[in-house]
């Protein structure tokens, strides 16, 4: 079977996805090791039997709901080229809010950065590579996970950044941050968000949060006051409808001009805060 007609058949099969033409021409690109535009090109050329076989594979696995990110273990943010292990979800485009939002508080000075919850390290990964004189952690408290982000970090040359093993605070050297983000989970734990998509496929520990879905904000925002420097600011991805909750944990803690930012869609997606007072810590 030539690349034309493999990839007709796997669009078809693939009438389920969104977007069944580039999930078949991804999952060929990488397979054959060629961009899509030589796929185009090239598209007579016959596919040998072991690479047929691999295709089809993974093309079960994809007509099944399987993440394309999972399937090539590897995610686009930011512009950079991230590994994904089944141990981290696939970092999002609404996400990237948090990191603009970020970029705009740093400007380019020396500050220092803690991402809580890294992942594959790609919210910590896109601030370091932008403003290359911060120093910047990420914490998560699965070992593969670190390691995972430490090696995003060395393919991307990005040495302004450091991974450490931490169940959000506990294992951090004490310090003080000017800035903190955090994607944490935040889905509440019976959710149908949880049975649909690509979701079904990712790790539950990075999704699902206690107290409907605000158990581990409440850590991280009643921690980080006692981590944030004077006029540091913490900024807080959460679901679309959390923001007046997140408001009102951030505003017991003392936190100051408090505000949320909307997503792509639309919706509330990012809640920020200046540090307490420090009479008010």
């Amino acid at each position: 079977m030539n690349i034309r007609d493999w990839l007709q058949k796997a669009t078809l099969i693939l009438c389920n996805s969104s977007t069944p033409k580039l999930d078949a021409q991804i999952i060929l690109s990488f397979v054959l090791g060629k961009s899509r535009t030589w796929l185009c090109a090239f598209d007579e050329i016959s596919i040998n039997h072991k690479k047929m076989v691999v295709l089809e594979q993974l093309l079960m696995r994809r007509m099944h709901g399987e993440p394309i990110a999972y399937l090539i273990g590897k995610c686009e943010f930011w512009s950079l080229t991230l590994s994904v292990t089944r141990d981290t979800i696939i970092p999002r485009c609404d996400t990237e809010i948090l990191v603009e939002q970020a970029l705009m508080y740093l400007h380019n000075k020396p500050l220092k950065v803690l991402d809580l919850g890294t992942g594959t390290g790609a919210i910590a990964l896109a601030i370091a590579s932008e403003r290359p004189k911060c120093k910047v952690v990420g914490v998560d408290f699965i070992e593969s996970v670190i390691k995972n982000a430490q090696n995003n970090a060395i393919n991307l040359n990005i040495t302004n950044v450091n991974f450490i093993v931490s169940y959000w605070f506990n294992n951090l050297p004490l310090n003080k941050f000017d800035l903190i983000v955090s994607n944490p989970p935040y889905v509440e734990p019976n959710s149908q968000y949880l049975n649909l998509g690509d979701i079904i496929f990712e790790p539950i520990s990075a999704l699902v949060s206690k107290e409907n879905g605000l158990a581990d904000l409440k850590i991280i925002i009643q921690t980080a006051v006692h981590w944030l420097k004077y006029n540091g600011l913490i900024l807080l991805e959460h679901g679309w409808r959390q923001s007046e909750a997140v408001h009102c944990i951030m505003q017991k803690h003392g936190y100051r001009n408090i505000h949320t930012v909307k997503d792509y869609a639309g919706n509330p997606r990012v809640t920020l805060g200046f540090a307490p007072k420090l009479d008010s810590c």
